[in-house]
């Protein structure tokens, strides 16, 4: 009987995976499709749709994880996953990106934003040395991600004449369909992560260790399928909006929303080893977004792989 209910188990497990793997497939091209159309309607880029709106619900894994992880007395996992999705987010998304299709985007258009991510990760960077995020440090970077928000959106609609009144009502149900498919992309990446951090905790992994990594691939699954979905269909600009943003976002609203609910205490742990990693990939993807405006097949192959070396790493160290 024990037996039965052992094969039940990995049934129903295995069912949950490839279900949880079909809705993200499905949620990533529902909200690349629907982000396109609102954009075109709207007035507003792409980019800005990709670096906002699909960035912080692409976000909401990292955010409600992080959050609650916090608040239940385990800071490290908190702390990991944020670091662990920014990494997970430039060397295995915009890695496996490029390589389906060869990044190319406008260097001048991503200019403030790639400066903003650089400035948030310093913020990061800071709080790391220190040890500790403060709720006073939390509120301030939620008032630095709304002030790049409005701006972003200003500067958006500067580069736009004025539409016909009739847009606003034909975004309306683009952008409902866009919401179904962040909902849908959240759903298919919880029903992946829960089985690989209780099988992590099973096996006695280290909680920095099941952020940076177990947690922080699945909560950038949301990411990968859209960023895959825009490579097929040939948006790079919904790409690179779109990891740059969450990269943003990760720092200056998970990590703040988590600083908030509970002063985020840092392991120095993260600092020894951590830390030098997500900044230099960080420094490595700015370069190429100021210097190159292209990320091709074999840079991505490099970051994939790097990826994979990273997270050998990390059960290693």
């Amino acid at each position: 009987m024990h037996e039965l209910e052992s094969y039940q188990l990995i049934v129903i497990a295995l069912g949950a995976i490839s279900f949880g793997v079909y809705l993200l497939v499905k949620g990533g091209d529902w909200t690349v499709d629907n982000a396109v159309v609102i954009a075109e309607k709207s007035g507003l880029s792409k980019l800005f749709i990709a670096a906002t709106i699909v960035a912080f619900g692409t976000s909401a894994p990292e955010l409600f994880t992080s959050v609650n992880a916090n608040l239940s007395g385990y800071p490290g996992i908190s702390v990991g996953n944020v670091i662990g999705s920014n990494i997970a987010n430039i060397l295995m998304v915009i890695g496996i990106s490029a390589i389906i299709a060869p990044i190319v985007f406008d260097r001048a258009e991503v200019r403030v934003d790639t400066l903003v991510m650089i400035g948030a990760t310093a913020a990061m960077t800071a709080a790391i040395l220190y040890g500790l995020v403060p709720r006073w440090g939390g509120f301030a970077m939620v008032a630095a991600i709304v002030a790049y928000v409005l701006y972003q959106y200003k500067a958006s609609k500067l580069e736009v004449d004025d539409d016909d009144d009739g847009d606003d009502a034909g975004t309306t149900m683009p952008g409902l369909m866009l919401c179904v498919g962040i909902l849908t992309l959240l759903v298919g990446s919880e029903l992946l992560v829960q089985g690989a951090v209780a099988g992590g905790v099973a096996l006695g992994v280290p909680e920095a260790v099941i952020g940076m990594t177990l947690i922080a691939f699945g909560t950038s699954l949301p990411e990968l399928t859209a960023c895959v979905a825009a490579a097929r269909k040939g948006h790079s600009d919904m790409i690179i909006g779109g990891i740059i943003g969450s990269n943003i976002f990760n720092i200056l609203s998970v990590m703040a929303f988590s600083a908030i609910a509970k002063p985020l205490i840092i392991d120095t742990r993260f600092a020894q080893f951590d830390m030098p990693i997500v900044v230099a990939v960080t420094m490595l993807f700015a370069v190429f977004l100021l210097f190159t405006g292209k990320i091709g097949r074999v840079a991505g192959a490099l970051m994939s792989a790097g990826y994979l070396v990273f997270i050998a790493v990390q059960y290693l160290y």
